[in-house]
């Protein structure tokens, strides 16, 4: 007799296959292929504005969410086989979204029924875009040394200052950001955390142009910025607590570029389509043993994070342990495109796309050594691990 996951595996495996569109089994190629959802999506074929309304109506774009908030409400063995099935057929994420990764943990865990109610269900149909409001010019790994000041003014606050770093700052619809309600509370405490409309009247963007010749960052100005009263997540002056939460669920997901895509070819076997093989192994005896040396790091991350979160879904603690992700995730990322451009060799200096490139690779490679400051800097996060998980002293 079938057991009941077993039935859910099938039922699963049956409902992808009818409902994934061919187009959402190809890895994807670059970040024109990702649905991000908001209030004005642009969808890069009409297979993706489906795949994201089919998985979005099954609560599949977050399948450990509570139905009541647009969740599937599944259990950790349940999100389990959807995983492996989706990566079965090489299926890519429906929507990719800083409400999923990070406001939406927080919201769960701080926000009040009306704030869950309101917010929660649109990030799950991917109808919102949120932009994270964290670090300033002077208030980047002393993040708590922040200084934008929103003000009270009876019925609502009036937010004045800056933030740097907005990742995608000129395309999110909402803003989750921390700003300073009390000047005079020490350093940690009068910081509280707060949402509001980007298009509310005083908010204004300006592109961080980076080396790669790409701009996913901005400067965001805040000019008297209203701010609603029942947009506070937990305590007003105790947002720091919310913004610790948050910052564990960010760097498990920046972690989260060490490892595969679904349905993306590995290193080993875009050496081998490139370079050939002599006796049945790749020609380059000292880059086979790079890759191979890789690939098992890659595969021990892997298995050490899908550990993890089952531990956290039995009730354990993320905490500190988000910070080795963080580093050790950023770093296999970093050597990922140092061994791609290895491979390719020549080809993978062409910056402006010819016959044998389109010019991706080298951006990519030059925007991959920011991940070891987003987030939390490498060495900030290896502070963390001594102090938080090995006990060392300060």
């Amino acid at each position: 007799m079938m057991s009941k996951l077993d039935e859910f595996r099938l039922q699963t495996r049956e409902w992808l296959n009818e409902n994934c569109p061919a187009a959402m089994r190809i890895p994807y190629r670059s970040e024109a292929d990702l649905c991000w959802g908001g209030r004005n999506p642009e969808f890069s074929s009409e297979d993706q504005k489906l795949w994201l309304t089919r998985m979005a109506e099954r609560g599949w774009t977050v399948p450990t969410w509570p139905t009541e908030y647009g969740g599937g409400g599944l259990d950790r063995e349940h999100t389990k086989i959807l995983a492996e099935e989706m990566a079965h057929i090489h299926a890519r994420p429906p929507l990719e979204s800083f409400g999923i990764s990070m406001l939406g943990p927080a919201l769960m865990k701080f926000g009040n029924e009306a704030l869950k109610q309101e917010h929660l269900p649109r990030i799950a149909r991917g109808e919102i875009r949120w932009a994270q409001g964290y670090s300033e010019p002077n208030a980047g790994s002393d993040l708590a040394s922040l200084q934008a000041r929103a003000t009270d003014n009876g019925d609502h606050y009036l937010l004045n200052g800056s933030k740097i770093w907005t990742s995608y700052g000129d395309k999110g619809d909402w803003m989750f950001c921390i700003v300073r309600t009390d000047p005079e509370a020490r350093k940690h405490e009068g910081i509280s955390f707060v949402l509001f409309d980007m298009a509310t009247p005083g908010v204004s963007t300006k592109p961080i142009r980076l080396i790669s010749g790409n701009s996913p960052f901005t400067e965001t100005f805040f000019d008297n910025v209203r701010i609603e009263k029942n947009q506070i997540v937990g305590d007003v002056n105790r947002g720091w607590t919310v913004a610790k939460y948050l910052l564990t669920h960010e760097r498990e997901m920046i972690g989260g570029t060490g490892l595969l895509n679904a349905g993306a070819d590995s290193l080993s076997s875009i050496a081998v389509t490139n370079m050939g093989t002599a006796g049945g192994a790749l020609r380059d005896p000292m880059l086979r043993a790079d890759i191979a040396r890789f690939e098992i790091d890659e595969m021990c991350l892997g298995l050490t994070v899908e550990r993890t979160r089952d531990e956290v879904k039995a009730g354990a603690s993320l905490g500190a342990t988000s910070s080795i992700f963080k580093y050790y995730g950023t770093e296999l990322n970093m050597r990922r495109y140092e061994l791609l451009m290895a491979i390719h060799g020549s080809a993978a200096l062409d910056w402006d796309g010819g016959e044998e490139s389109d010019g991706r690779l080298p951006k990519t490679w030059l925007r991959s050594k920011g991940n070891s400051i987003e987030g939390g800097t490498s060495e900030i996060q290896l502070n963390i691990v001594a102090k938080r998980i090995l006990g060392l002293p300060g």
